[in-house]
């Protein structure tokens, strides 16, 4: 048995993307078709459109999404059909070495559904992310859904299956930011203001948001940080020193991706300090920076894959903390969409008019 729903398609590099009729087959062992509700607009998304990814078009967008389980497959005993989830993309093995070694965020072997979603006439799709869920109904694998309290909205949910998630994460899970440290934040979109809120949230004194966008550091601020600097007028580590007592920020968090800005992380750190990449680079980006430098200053250097978390542990945790009015985690959509109006959400997020634009089904 199959079903047909509508769902929005890159069908080539760069080309817009367009809403088809997909066909969604009934789950396989291990398997899942869950009911989306909501689907963040995310990054990733666009560079997946434009082949940034890879080439396998046409991709099946979406992968920010929570929804309601619609079936399981053979197999499945910890998923009912009706439970609310927030989808991940990294689904643990639980086998591999760093699995065995109780680290299974760093997970070498995370898994998506076998079976193939198809276009109405057979071609198979790459869903984004192993996901696909600017759709109606998406096939994944059960281990990447992950339970939350169904009081909470779909669309601020779904929010932590991607950005909000990486970011929170690469404050609280990689940074190890603890209570009266200082922070700095270079990128403030949805994942920098992410950061700035799990900065937060683990009681740093203060928070450094850096951007070249005045309208992204007055939305920083909003969510948490203490001081802004805009980079296009003033040198960031300069600036980052001056408001630290000379000294540097205990955690520099660059989420750009770009060799300039990870060099000013790199140096806007005091001593012993910690720099966590994780702004997502492009694979012809290169480093360079003096090993007598990395030597002498000490400290961490960092990468965060998806804010190191366990969604088993962290979405459930996340979700709580909002539904206490602890985190705002609401104050990321910008706006809701419909299935449609995507490709328009790619124009605004390009233009930076969006921290999250969320298709609402």
């Amino acid at each position: 048995m199959t079903q047909q729903v509508r769902g929005v398609i890159a069908p080539g590099r760069d080309e817009p993307v367009r809403v088809e009729t997909i066909t969604i087959p009934d789950p396989g062992p291990g398997e899942a078709v869950v009911r989306i509700q909501a689907c963040g607009v995310c990054h990733t998304d666009l560079h997946y459109k434009q082949g940034g990814i890879n080439d396998d078009f046409p991709f099946l967008l979406g992968h920010e999404a929570a929804g309601t389980v619609e079936s399981i497959g053979e197999g499945v005993t910890d998923l009912a059909p009706g439970d609310f989830v927030i989808l991940n993309w990294r689904a643990v093995c639980g086998q591999c070495r760093a699995c065995l070694r109780g680290r299974p965020w760093y997970c070498f072997d995370t898994h998506n559904a076998r079976q193939k979603m198809t276009l109405a006439d057979g071609t198979e799709l790459t869903p984004a992310l192993g996901i696909g869920a600017f759709a109606e109904k998406t096939l994944v694998a059960a281990g990447q859904c992950t339970k939350v309290d169904p009081a909470a909205s779909p669309a601020v949910a779904g929010l932590l299956g991607c950005g909000v998630m990486a970011g929170i994460g690469a404050a609280v899970n990689t940074g190890n930011v603890g209570r009266g440290d200082t922070v700095a934040v270079i990128g403030c979109g949805g994942v920098g203001d992410a950061a700035i809120v799990g900065s937060r949230l683990a009681g740093a004194a203060r928070i450094i948001a850096v951007d070249v966008d005045d309208r992204k550091l007055a939305k920083a601020t909003e969510v948490g940080a203490t001081h802004t600097v805009n980079s296009r007028t003033a040198d960031p580590v300069e600036a980052i020193r001056e408001l630290t007592g000379g000294f540097g920020a205990d955690v520099v968090i660059e989420a750009v991706g770009r060799p300039e800005t990870y060099t000013q992380a790199f140096y806007a750190r005091d001593l012993a300090g910690t720099v966590v990449l994780v702004g997502v680079p492009t694979p012809d980006m290169r480093l360079e920076l003096p090993l007598l430098d990395v030597f002498g200053r000490g400290g961490s250097l960092k990468s965060s894959w998806y804010g190191d978390c366990l969604p088993s542990r962290d979405f459930p945790m996340l979700i709580d903390l909002h539904q206490q009015g602890r985190i705002d985690l609401g104050a990321f959509v910008t706006e809701t969409i419909a299935l449609d109006e995507v490709e328009q959400a790619f124009a605004r997020m390009h233009e930076g008019d969006v921290l999250r634009s969320v298709v609402i089904l």
